[in-house]
C-alpha cells in the first residue's frame, strides 16, 4: 500500500495522511502541453488555480476549450444517433494510435456534416413515403365509395326506368319531361376534397365543418384498419379517410383551412376511372422505389455509424483528456517574459521523483531546448490530506469521510474503523446463520467484481457493491458473535460440547423452567443452548448484553481520548495533553471505568451486589457504607478519590488552558518565544482555526477562547454520560434481533409444522424466508448498519477527530473514465 521504507517496521499509512508539499513548476510553453498530459497520467499533483480573478472567457486557452466542447457536443450527437440506431458504441479495446487533435476536430466535423445530410435526405424520403402510403390508402377508399355510389346511382336508375314503364297514366311523360328539362338548366356542378384526419378528430372536424358550411357539405369517412404514419409528427395513429362534397369557392376555402386546424392532410383524386387506376398504379411504383431508396440509405447510415462506435471511446476520452489539459493550463499563470508558465500545486512527499521524471519525459519528447523547473515551496497553508487507499480499505476511509475530511495528518479513525465498525455492527446482529447469508451475498458481489465494475449498475446495487468488502467483515464478525450467543435463526446448537446443565429428572417436564442442574464443566465458548427457552433466558441476556455494552463502550471512549493523546504529540502541542487529554481520561475512568471494572469483579466473583445502588449513591451518598453491595475490600475509599479526581478534572480542563493561550499570545508578540516553525505554526494553526476559526494571528479574543473551552468542557463532561447511556443501543437492537428471529421460527415455521399440512408448511417456509430476508436481512442489516455509524461518528470521533481538512483531489485522467458528460 505504500513506499518501503527503512526500519524494522512497515509504515501505517492510514493513521496519517501522506507529507505533503506545495512545489511551482516553471514550464516552457512549447512543452506545456505535453508537461501538463504527462503529469495528468501520473496523477499526482493537484494544481492551484492561480488565475482565479479572471473569468473562464479571459483565460489564455479559451478559445482550445471552447473547441474542445464542440468537438465533444458532435461525440454525444454521434452517441445519440447510435443510441437511435439501437446499438451503443463499442467498448472493445482498439489499437490505440496517437490521433491529432486538428486532424480529429476536422474528421468529426465532416462526419457530423455527413450524417445531418443522412438524416435529412432520409426524413425527406420517409416524409414521402408516408405522404405516398396515406395516397394510396386515400385512393383505395375514395375509389371503393365511388364505385359504390355509382353503383347505388346506377340501380336507382334503372329502378326509375322499370317503373316509369310499368305506369300508363297520362301525366307522367308529361312530368318526366318538364322534370327533365328544369334539371338541365339548373345542374350544378358539385366539387369534392379527400384526404385523412386523425380518428380521435372525426367527430369534432364533422361538427365543425357542418356548422362552419351550415350543413351544406357531405362528408363520408371511412376508418383505416392499420395505424398509419403520419409523414407531419413521424407518429403511428388511427385515421380516418373522408371525402367533402361541397359547392362553390367560399365554402371550399372554408373546407381548405379547417382540414389545416385539424391536421388533416389532403390529395387529389380523379374522376375518371381510368386515371385513378393508372395513379394507383404508379403511387404503388413509387412506394416501392422509396422503400429500396430508403432502405439502402439506413443501411449506409448504420455503417457509417458502427464505424464511427468502433472508435468512439478512443475519440471520447481524447477529447476529454483535451479539455482537461487545456482547464489546467488555464489556471498556470504566464511569466513576465510569456515564455513560460508557472504552476502551483500540491504533491504527496513521496512523488517528487516521479514528477521530475515526468518533467524531463516531457521536455525531452516535445524537443524543448529547455526543461522544466522543480522546485519546493514553502508555506503555511494547510495541506490537502491523502491517503493511499485499496479496494478494500477505501469503503471504511469513505465512512469516515463522509463525516468530514481529516484534517492534515491528523491521527485518522479509518484504521480502527476496519475493524470496530463491523464488529459493533455484529454485536447488533448477532446470529451466524443470518451471518452467513450476508457473507453469501456478498461474495457474490466479490467473485464477480472485476465484471460488475465495468457495468453500469443501479444507484442501490452500486452502493452495495461499492462497499462489498465493508459487507464481508460486517459478516464474518456477524458468524463470530452469532457463536458466541449460540443463535443460528435463533436456534441454539451444541457445536463446542454438550451443555453443562441436564435436567433434574428423566422426563424433563419442567426443564423451562427450574428443572435444570448443573451436571458437567461450563460450556467452552458463548452462551450455553440450555439458557435458551428458559425462564431465566430474557434476564440472563439482558444482564449480560447491557454489561458488555458498557464494557465496549468505554473501552472505544478511551480509545478515542487516547488517540487525543497522540494527536497533541505529534502536533507539539502539550495544552492539550496537559489540559485535555489527562483531565478527560481522568473524569471518564473515574466514573464510567470504575463501573467497567465493578461490573469485570461482578462476574468473576459472582457477587450479588446491585451495580446500579453503587453508582447511584456514589454521589448521592459517598460516605455510607456499602453493606452488601461491597465488592472488594476498601471499595469506599477508592469511590471517594474517584469522585474526587472526576470532580477536580472539570476546572482542569476549563480554566488554565485559555490563560495560557493568552500568556503564550502575549509572549509571542513582545518577541520573548521563538519556536520551530513546524512546531508552533502547528500549534497555532490548530488552536486559532479550532478556537477562533481563521480570525487570523493578529487577534486574540479570550472571551471568545474561553466560551469555547466552556463549551468543550462542559459537552464533554455531558457527553461522557450520554454517550456511555448510547452505547446501550447495542443491547437494544441486539436483544430485537434476537427476538424477531425467534417469533419468525415459532410463530411461523414451527406453528406450519405442526398443522401436519404439505400446502400449510410450504407457506410457512415461503412466509418465513421472505420475513427472514425482507425484516432480519435487509431492514436489520440497515438498522444496525445506521446506529453503528452513529456510534463511531459521535461517541468515538468527537473525542479527537477535528475532521476539518479537505480532500486531495490530483489532475488525473484516471477518473474521466467515470465522468459523464
Amino acid at each position: 500500500m505504500g513506499d518501503v521504507h527503512g526500519g524494522c517496521c512497515p509504515p501505517m499509512d492510514l493513521f496519517r495522511s501522506e507529507p505533503m508539499q506545495l512545489v511551482q513548476l516553471i514550464i516552457p510553453m512549447e512543452s506545456a502541453h505535453l508537461t501538463i498530459s504527462y503529469l495528468g497520467d501520473l496523477g499526482l499533483l493537484q494544481f492551484k488555480d492561480l488565475n482565479s480573478e479572471k473569468s473562464p472567457f479571459q483565460r489564455t486557452y479559451a478559445s482550445q476549450i471552447k473547441k474542445c466542447g464542440e468537438m465533444a457536443r458532435k461525440l454525444r450527437f454521434f452517441k445519440d444517433q447510435m443510441l437511435k440506431a439501437g446499438f451503443s458504441p463499442s467498448i472493445k479495446s482498439v489499437a490505440r494510435t496517437d490521433i491529432d487533435v486538428d486532424d480529429l476536430e476536422v474528421k468529426l466535423g465532416e462526419l457530423e456534416a455527413e450524417l445531418i445530410e443522412m438524416n435529412a435526405n432520409g426524413e425527406k424520403l420517409q416524409r414521402s413515403y408516408n405522404e405516398l402510403v396515406e395516397y394510396k390508402l386515400v385512393l383505395q377508399r375514395a375509389v371503393e365509395f365511388f364505385a359504390s355510389a355509382q353503383h347505388s346511382a346506377t340501380a336507382q336508375q334503372r329502378e326509375m326506368e322499370s317503373r316509369q314503364m310499368g305506369e300508363e297514366s297520362i301525366e307522367t311523360p308529361l312530368l318526366q319531361e318538364q322534370e327533365t328539362s328544369t334539371d338541365l338548366s339548373k345542374q350544378v356542378k358539385l366539387g369534392f376534397t379527400t384526404g385523412l384526419v386523425p380518428k380521435e378528430k372525426s367527430m369534432a372536424f364533422e361538427r365543425i365543418l357542418f356548422r362552419a358550411t351550415r350543413g351544406n357539405v357531405l362528408l363520408k369517412q371511412v376508418p383505416v384498419e392499420e395505424p398509419v404514419t403520419d409523414p407531419v409528427s413521424g407518429e403511428k395513429m388511427e385515421k380516418n379517410v373522408f371525402v367533402v362534397f361541397y359547392s362553390g369557392e367560399r365554402i371550399k376555402n372554408k373546407i381548405l383551412k379547417i382540414c389545416e386546424a385539424f391536421g388533416a392532410n389532403r390529395y387529389p383524386f380523379a374522376e375518371d376511372l381510368g386515371k385513378q387506376a393508372l395513379i394507383i398504379t404508379e403511387v404503388s411504383g413509387r412506394i416501392l422505389e422509396l422503400k429500396t431508396t430508403t432502405d439502402a440509405g439506413l443501411l449506409h447510415r448504420d455503417n457509417l455509424l458502427r464505424t464511427i462506435g468502433d472508435q468512439f471511446e478512443q475519440w471520447n476520452l481524447k477529447v476529454k483528456k483535451e479539455k482537461s489539459i487545456y482547464h489546467t493550463l488555464n489556471m498556470l499563470s504566464l511569466d513576465v517574459t510569456k515564455k513560460c508558465l508557472v504552476a502551483e500545486g500540491w504533491s504527496p512527499v513521496f512523488s517528487t521523483k516521479q514528477i521530475q521524471e515526468a518533467l524531463q519525459r516531457a521536455a525531452f519528447d516535445s524537443n524543448s531546448q529547455v526543461g522544466a523547473i522543480f522546485q519546493v515551496l514553502q508555506t503555511r497553508e494547510l495541506p490537502p490530506t491523502y491517503f493511499r487507499t485499496n479496494k478494500f480499505t477505501s469503503a471504511f476511509q469513505e465512512i469516515v469521510d463522509a463525516y468530514g475530511v481529516a484534517k492534515y495528518q491528523e491521527a485518522n479513525p479509518g484504521v480502527y474503523t476496519i475493524v470496530t465498525f463491523p464488529f459493533l455492527f455484529a454485536v447488533m446482529f448477532g446470529d451466524w446463520g443470518h451471518g452467513i447469508c450476508l457473507l453469501l451475498a456478498t461474495l457474490f458481489f466479490i467473485v464477480r467484481e472485476k465484471k460488475l465494475s465495468s457495468q453500469k449498475l443501479g444507484d442501490i446495487t452500486e452502493m452495495t457493491f461499492g462497499g462489498r468488502y465493508v459487507i464481508l467483515m460486517m459478516s464474518l464478525f456477524s458468524i463470530y458473535t452469532g457463536l458466541v450467543y449460540n443463535e443460528f435463526f435463533s436456534v441454539p446448537f451444541e457445536l463446542f460440547g454438550r451443555s453443562a446443565y441436564a435436567c433434574r429428572d428423566l422426563s424433563c417436564r419442567d426443564a423451562s423452567t427450574v428443572g435444570l442442574i448443573k451436571v458437567r464443566d461450563a460450556y467452552p465458548f458463548g452462551v450455553d443452548p440450555a439458557w435458551h427457552g428458559s425462564r431465566s433466558e430474557l434476564p440472563f441476556l439482558n444482564s449480560l448484553k447491557m454489561k458488555m455494552s458498557i464494557l465496549l463502550g468505554v473501552a472505544q471512549m478511551n480509545l478515542g481520548i487516547i488517540l487525543s493523546y497522540f494527536n497533541a504529540t505529534f502536533f507539539g502541542n502539550s495544552l492539550n495533553i496537559w489540559f485535555q487529554f489527562i483531565p478527560q481520561i481522568i473524569f471518564l475512568n473515574s466514573l464510567f471505568g470504575y463501573l467497567s471494572l465493578l461490573i469485570i469483579v461482578k462476574w468473576c466473583t459472582g457477587s450479588q451486589a446491585d451495580l446500579y445502588h453503587v453508582m447511584i449513591y456514589m454521589f448521592l451518598s459517598p460516605t455510607d457504607e456499602l453493606g452488601e453491595n461491597q465488592l472488594f475490600p476498601g471499595q469506599k475509599t477508592v469511590q471517594l478519590v474517584l469522585l474526587l479526581l472526576a470532580l477536580v478534572s472539570v476546572p482542569w480542563m476549563l480554566l488554565p488552558k485559555p490563560f495560557l493561550l493568552k500568556k503564550q499570545h502575549e509572549n509571542r508578540h513582545q518577541g520573548q518565544l521563538y519556536a520551530p516553525v513546524q512546531s508552533t505554526d502547528d500549534t497555532l494553526h490548530s488552536e486559532e482555526n479550532h478556537d477562533s476559526h481563521g480570525h487570523g494571528h493578529e487577534e486574540f479574543e479570550f472571551s471568545e477562547v474561553f466560551v469555547h473551552q466552556l463549551i468543550h468542557t462542559i459537552e464533554f463532561v455531558l457527553g461522557a454520560v450520554s454517550n456511555t447511556a448510547s452505547y446501550l443501543r447495542l443491547w437494544a437492537l441486539s436483544l430485537a434481533h434476537s427476538e424477531l428471529s425467534v417469533v419468525f421460527y415459532e410463530k411461523v415455521l414451527l406453528l406450519a409444522w405442526g398443522f401436519n399440512n404439505i400446502i400449510i408448511l410450504i407457506v410457512g417456509i415461503i412466509v418465513f424466508i421472505f420475513a427472514t430476508v425482507g425484516v432480519l436481512l435487509i431492514m436489520e442489516t440497515l438498522s444496525a448498519f445506521l446506529h453503528a455509524l452513529r456510534l463511531h461518528w459521535v461517541e468515538f470521533q468527537n473525542k479527537f477527530y477535528e475532521g476539518d481538512g479537505y480532500k486531495f483531489y490530483p489532475f488525473s485522467f484516471a477518473v474521466l473514465n467515470d465522468e459523464d458528460d
